[in-house]
Formats: structure tokens, C-alpha cells, sequence
């Protein structure tokens, strides 16, 4: 059996472009695809936080260390520049892989530079 799983995250980055009437896709830094293990044209999942919209396209590689995250195309109508996104791809994987697998995490600075990475999300507690 095959399980489409969380693979990576790029966590609340902020959106530095948003082009309209360029081919659709999101740029990205090729620094955080890299840390992130996200390959150029690979399907990801956007989730704008200051909006709550989401959307699913696929990652275009953005110059080492611009900080770029520009999202582009009909998506571009779905966030402001300024918005915080959280940019997640999946994988299928079978029972053997699950055994071994962890996601990468990787968390941004306003300036959508590397802060810190983790392979797992902290468990959630209940409120107190």
C-alpha cells in the first residue's frame, strides 16, 4: 500500500512577488528548495496564512539567496505581497519507507533566510 505522506515544508515565509501574468507557478529561493529537499517542478501545496486561501502548484527554482518567493500566474490573485505561506510537498510511500521516513521542516526569517531546520513538528499540547 502506497500512503501520499508530508514530505517538506517551508514554514511561513513571506511572499515577495506576485505576478500575475507570468507562466503560473511559485519561485523559490533555490537555497530553501535545496534545504527542503524540494526539486524544481515538483507539485506543492500553498497555504496563505493571513488569508486562509489555498492552492496547489509546482515550484520553480529562484536565484541562490534572493529571498525570493513569487508567486505567480492565477495563484497570484490568492495572496498579497507581504503574505505569510507555508509551502508543503507530499510523497508516496510504502510501509518499509514509512519506518525510516522523516519530513523536512524549514523555517524562514521575514527575509525568507534559513532560521533553523527540523525533521519532525513539535506534538501539540492541549490548552491549558
Amino acid at each position: 500500500m502506497q500512503l501520499n505522506m508530508f514530505k517538506a515544508k517551508i514554514h511561513r515565509a513571506t511572499v515577495s512577488h506576485a505576478e500575475l501574468h507570468y507562466e503560473g507557478s511559485i519561485a523559490i529561493d533555490g537555497n530553501l528548495l535545496d534545504a527542503a529537499g524540494i526539486r524544481e517542478y515538483e507539485q506543492i501545496h500553498a497555504w496563505d496564512i493571513n488569508n486562509g486561501e489555498r492552492f496547489v502548484t509546482y515550484a520553480l527554482r529562484a536565484e541562490e539567496g534572493s529571498g525570493i518567493i513569487s508567486v505567480n500566474g492565477s495563484a497570484a490573485r490568492s495572496v498579497e505581497v507581504g503574505d505569510l505561506i507555508i509551502i508543503a510537498a507530499f510523497a508516496q510511500l510504502d510501509e518499509k519507507e514509512l519506518a525510516q521516513f522523516q519530513p523536512t521542516c524549514v523555517y524562514v526569517d521575514a527575509n525568507n533566510r534559513i532560521t533553523h531546520t527540523n525533521r519532525s513538528i513539535p506534538k501539540q499540547m492541549a490548552a491549558a
